[in-house]
């Protein structure tokens, strides 16, 4: 047997019973489904925004950038900057034009919801409040609108 095939077969045998007693088999690659919760993690963008306009119909915004970050151990952060030429606009989220938040998250994914606990914003009559959205993933993104039926907005976000 030539030099090279015994340098073979003897990796062969070490590496079988280490494959085996690791526990790395083919059928341990393929992935688990992600809950929701797990699909939330992460950094995504601001993709657009619906709003309502004067007359009712539903606008979707496109100039607006922001990013939407989840962590595994249930932390959260928002921000969205407008347009320069909506830096007076000043809401409940938004103050000069500018929305930032952040705190703590929880999933209710039999409900679809999402709730965020704000511990701190731009915004200070936010803070301390528990805010609820409805979610969707769809496509890659991640669609969210109010609970509340007198805020017809909703916020689209693609992953980074």
């Amino acid at each position: 047997m030539s030099r090279s095939l015994r340098v073979v077969v003897v990796l062969v045998c070490f590496a079988l019973p280490i494959t085996a007693s690791t526990g790395l088999t083919g059928s341990q690659t393929t992935p688990t489904a992600q809950t929701d919760r797990e699909r939330f993690v992460g950094a995504w963008r601001l993709a657009w925004m619906e709003e309502p306009r004067p007359d009712g119909t539903m606008a979707r915004i496109t100039d607006r950038r922001g990013t939407l970050m989840y962590t595994s151990d249930g932390r959260t952060s928002v921000q969205i900057q407008f347009p320069d030429s909506q830096t007076s606009i000043s809401n409940d989220y938004i103050l000069n034009g500018y929305e930032a938040s952040f705190g703590t998250y929880e999933v209710d994914e039999k409900a679809q919801t999402i709730t965020r606990r704000v511990e701190g914003s731009i915004t200070r009559r936010l803070v301390g409040q528990s805010l609820t959205r409805a979610y969707r993933f769809s496509d890659g993104r991640l669609t969210m609108r109010s609970v509340r039926p007198e805020e017809r907005w909703s916020t689209t976000w693609e992953r980074y």
